[in-house]
């Protein structure tokens, strides 16, 4: 079978897109949930075995380094001048013997390679060079999909005030996705940063951002996230 042109996948899932549009909006779906006043950047999985050649959860290289790193420098910067709170998170296991009849990762190791993520392999784990850590960031270790999921997230965000998270990160179909629909379950304004957001599957990001903007948070691009980054001060002085 022969492959089908990206450009060509992009133009059948917009006309679908349109479609599925039509009917959301006539049911009362696609709704904004807006943005608030104490914003946060949950930055999920941009770790170098994500982010980065050769390994089993390597995403899209292309729009890794030609969309998603620029798009999350321009972030991090904007937060960093404006004192907006920043979470990278990242997913790392200690028990990978998959015969072991105990581990820190559920049964997910039935489904997908998390044993090539090893605990003792910091650098597989470690946030991307390109966007690492500040002091003052923290760096949450999860081990489930969802950042939310069975950590200290929520406390954190909240003890913080915030009423906002902008989720960047990989992939959109898992673990970005979960973590945006537990966000906005546990009551913050979700926003899915557009150009920020990668996977692994062709039309996957479009697909899951397309769904996400009509039922679990608002997609936004990095250029409205940026200024909106970079009007927060203003924006809490008149609140």
């Amino acid at each position: 079978m022969q492959d089908l042109d990206p450009k060509e996948l992009d133009r059948l899932l917009q006309q679908a897109f349109d479609t599925a549009s039509k009917l959301y909006k006539e049911r009362g779906f696609q709704r904004r949930v807006g943005l608030g006043n104490r914003p946060a950047l949950i930055s999920v999985d941009l770790a170098n075995a994500w982010t980065r050649p050769g390994n089993p959860f390597t995403c899209d290289q292309e729009k890794m380094d030609g969309e998603i790193i620029p798009s999350m420098q321009r972030l991090l910067a904007a937060c960093r001048a404006n004192g907006v709170p920043v979470i990278h998170v990242t997913t790392a296991y200690e028990i990978t013997d998959r015969t072991s009849p105990f581990t820190d990762m559920g049964l997910w190791h039935d489904k997908i390679p998390v044993d090539v993520v090893n605990l003792k392999d910091k650098e597989l784990w470690a946030i991307d060079s390109r966007i690492a850590p500040v002091e003052g960031e923290y760096t949450l270790l999860k081990k489930r999909a969802s950042a939310f999921h069975g950590t200290e997230l929520a406390g954190i965000l909240r003890a913080a005030n915030v009423d906002t998270i902008l989720v960047t990160g990989v992939t959109a179909c898992a673990c970005v996705r979960q973590t945006i629909c537990d966000g906005l379950a546990d009551g913050f304004r979700t926003i899915a940063v557009r150009e920020a957001i990668g996977d692994r599957v062709p039309g996957a990001v479009a697909w899951n951002l397309f769904d996400i903007d009509a039922k679990f948070g608002d997609v936004v691009s990095v250029d409205d996230c940026v200024g909106y980054l970079n009007g927060i001060k203003d924006r809490q002085a008149a609140a």
